[in-house]
């Protein structure tokens, strides 16, 4: 018995894993397909969007096909349903500030999970720039800290036109730039060092604290939040 419990729960854990990845590689292919749609078509070297969102696909290990299926459909090549992007704004449990983007068939069924989510876990949802006026869209790339020190990096991430550099996480170096310089930024970067991640983020102007029960509550929330079908991003100003 005890061998069939054990097979029992691998197999959970497998089925939560490849739900878990599933659901990975469906907002993936919604980024692209509305990447494609918006960002100016299929060819990447005029689309940062896609080419981003490609990049995100590969980290990921997405399949080829998948990816070229994403693309198909936000070319209209395929039948994919009509996609829409949805920002929602409000206060999440402990007061912090919380930005939800979302790409959506059906922005009614969006909208009332999200705020389902935010009053379950003691939120409020605001109106559309309630929160977003603490926030700064940039450009973000990591860079590993074993894979030069601090000096050198500040020094050449500034060289190729970075406007910030943070060394407060533990494991990366958190270089920030323009919208537009997100990716020539990148580029000069990955002539020395490994660029682990980059991406268009929302970067908070002043961050907020929670400690105990009520992070706990609010981490919860936040994992409630991106397992919805339709988020796509979250971003907070949790410290």
């Amino acid at each position: 018995m005890a061998g069939h419990s054990k097979w029992a729960n691998i197999k959970h854990k497998k089925g939560a894993a490849d739900a878990k990845r599933g659901k990975l590689f469906t907002k993936l292919g919604k980024e692209i397909t509305i990447a494609v749609k918006t960002g100016g078509g299929k060819d990447v070297t005029f689309n940062p969007r896609l080419r981003l969102a490609i990049e995100k696909a590969k980290e990921a290990n997405m399949p080829k096909d998948n990816i070229e299926r994403a693309v198909k459909k936000g070319a209209g090549e395929l039948d994919g349903g009509e996609l829409v992007e949805v920002r929602y704004e409000g206060y999440g449990p402990g007061g912090v500030a919380v930005i939800v983007d979302a790409l959506t068939d059906n922005k009614n069924r969006t909208a009332g999970e999200v705020r389902h989510a935010f009053s379950k876990f003691g939120g409020s949802l605001g109106e559309t720039g309630s929160v977003g006026w603490m926030f700064d869209k940039k450009g973000l790339i990591l860079v590993a800290k074993d894979k030069g020190n601090e000096e050198d990096i500040i020094d050449r991430s500034l060289k190729a036109g970075a406007d910030d550099i943070s060394s407060d996480d533990e494991n990366f170096f958190a270089i920030y730039t323009q919208v537009s310089d997100l990716y020539s930024v990148k580029d000069q970067l990955e002539k020395d060092v490994k660029v682990e991640h980059a991406e268009l983020s929302m970067i908070p102007n002043n961050t907020t604290s929670l400690e105990g029960d009520a992070l706990e509550t609010f981490n919860i929330f936040v994992e409630h939040t991106d397992n919805l079908d339709d988020t796509q991003h979250i971003y907070t100003n949790l410290e």
